[in-house]
Parts: structure tokens; sequence; C-alpha cells
């Protein structure tokens, strides 16, 4: 018999409608939630009952504290697998921390919904159903924390919300979904060729994301280092670039040990050094920033804060993969 540990920690999966007509986020508790699903009779089911919060007010401190809770159930070498229950505003960052801070083969699995239990058409019993499948599913073992959502199954590196309501409301751009869940068959086409962890040595640090446009100088980098960030990450247009205002705060930003990491707000492709110009990847590059590769920019942001919170010096290596 498999044995599963459900985390819930709340979101619109686990709400209620309040008086006003709107939705509390995580006002149901874990036993409430897992009562919804109509489980096969050889899955064991054990609730963590963690946190009732919406997707917002998750942060580095709460997922630190998930991750304990996960890492806690794991010692059980009995258990299969781990299904945690989330808000999806945040699920991606999420599902990514723990994708680089836990480093068990067993299935680890998010998940949420895009409607609230009582809602018509709502995706809560078939999310949270077909997750607890996955989770104890031989298929998902060594795959790395993966993201269940409207039947199908994908890697926590490359998820994202794109759609703020639409029960298809996760995608994969470029690279597309590892599986599907069909009638309770469990199927996964495709698996990631790399994986890695980090051990958490330090707090870890403010990291800030900051989105490039036209016209845009070093406001939002100098008030980021004022307030104490370690890290940035730029989230650059095309192939990685700024604009030539913005330079000399960046300057300034890695004169004074802040690490500094370019992304690109393109859907598809890699940071890449192809022009010479002020602003550039290529002048970047010279300068001390770090090429993100295909990193999306909240991505780069858990991967930049957990490297500088381990024991790692941070280098582009990180990003490569």
């Amino acid at each position: 018999m498999e044995k599963i540990s459900l985390i819930t920690t709340g979101g619109t999966i686990a709400s209620k409608e309040t008086t006003n007509g709107m939705l509390a986020s995580g006002a149901l508790s874990g036993i409430e939630l897992a009562s919804l699903c109509k489980l096969p009779n050889h899955i064991e089911m054990k609730v963590v009952d963690l946190f009732r919060i919406s997707s917002m007010s998750m942060g580095f401190e709460k997922m630190e504290k998930l991750k304990r809770a996960i890492q806690k159930e794991l010692e059980d070498p009995d258990v299969t697998g781990i299904v945690v229950t989330h808000g999806t505003d945040t699920l991606e960052e999420t599902a990514y921390f723990l994708d680089v801070t836990i480093k068990d083969q067993r299935p680890i699995v998010l998940t949420g919904s895009q409607r609230s239990p009582k809602d018509v058409g709502t995706d809560v019993y078939s999310n949270l159903r077909n997750s607890i499948l996955c989770a104890a599913s031989e298929l998902l073992y060594d795959v790395g924390v993966v993201v269940v959502f409207n039947e199908r199954i994908y890697s926590a590196k490359y998820v994202k919300k794109v759609h703020a309501s639409n029960l298809q409301g996760f995608e994969s751009f470029g690279y597309g979904y590892l599986g599907i869940i069909d009638n309770d068959i469990v199927s996964i086409y495709q698996k990631p060729l790399h994986r890695e962890c980090f051990d958490i040595h330090h707090r870890i640090p403010r990291v800030d994301i900051i989105k490039c446009h036209t016209g845009a100088d070093g406001l939002f980098i100098e008030a980021s280092v004022k307030k104490g960030a370690k890290g940035i990450v730029l989230e650059g247009v095309g192939r990685g670039q700024v604009t030539p205002e913005m330079i000399p705060a960046i300057q300034e930003a890695i004169d004074n040990g802040v690490t500094i990491v370019m992304t690109t707000s393109a859907e598809e492709g890699k940071v890449y050094p192809a022009y010479d110009y002020e602003g550039s990847a290529f002048d970047l590059k010279q300068r001390g920033v770090i090429l993100g590769a295909d990193y999306d920019s909240k991505k780069a942001r858990i991967k930049l804060a957990v490297v500088l919170a381990s024991e790692h010096t941070v280098d582009e290596k990180f990003f490569k993969y």
C-alpha cells in the first residue's frame, strides 16, 4: 500500500466564501480538504495542516518551514511521496525552491486550483486526486519537484502561471509538460536531465527583481541596494539588454558586492552576448553581471537567493542548467 503525506498550506484550493461573496484563502483545514478527494483503496494518506494562508503570504521563511515539514515526512521510509497544496499565484516559486533544496528521490508534487471547492466546474477535486496518484507513482522517482495541474505534470524549473483564472492556468513554454494523468493512469514522456540541490547554511538574503523597459534608469537598483539586497535579478529584453541609463547604478551595485543576474522577459530563448554596445549582455558580462541563460526572473531569484545562502560562490555555472 502506498503512503502519501498531504501537506496543506492554503490558497484557493482550500478557500471558503465569505459573507461579502469574496473568497477567504486557506479557510479549509487540511482534513476538510483531504475529505473532498475520493482516493483509491491502495493509497493511505496522512494530512499535515501546515499553513492556512493566501498565496502572496508565502515567503522564504515559510518556504523553509515547508521544506522542513516535507523532510520530516520523508524520514519515514514507508512514505511513497508528498503532495503540497498551495495558492496558485506563487506556486511556481515555492515548487522551484523545494526543487533546489530537497535531495530525496521520492515524488514531491505541488498543486492548487483556479476555482474554489464550491464553484461550478471546480478543479479542486481532479487536481488533488491526480496529484496524489502522481505522488504514489514510481514513474515520478528522481524527477524532482513537479506541479500537477489540469491533468498535466510540469517540471518545477519551467512551470509558470499563464492565466489568471482559466482552469488551464499553468504552462511550460518551449519545453512542454512531462506527462499526463488520464483516467487515473500516470504517464511520463520526458524527464529533466539535470538536478541540483543546495544546503542552506546562512539566512536567505534579500534578492530583488527589477524589470527593464524603455526609459528605465537606476532608481530601483539604487533603492534595492539601499534596502540591503545582496542580489538583484534584472529582467532585461531580448538576448539580455538594458538601457544605457541603468549602467551606472548596475556598476555601482557590483562594485559594492551585490550579485546581479540578467534574465530576459522573452518567454523562450537564452540570455546571450550577441551585441556589443552599452547595456548589452556582452557589456554587462564584462562588468561582472552573471548571464542567467533561460531562467525566468522568478526562478532566477529563487536560485540566486538559495546559492547565496549556501557555501558556494555564485557564478555563471549555476545558471547553466
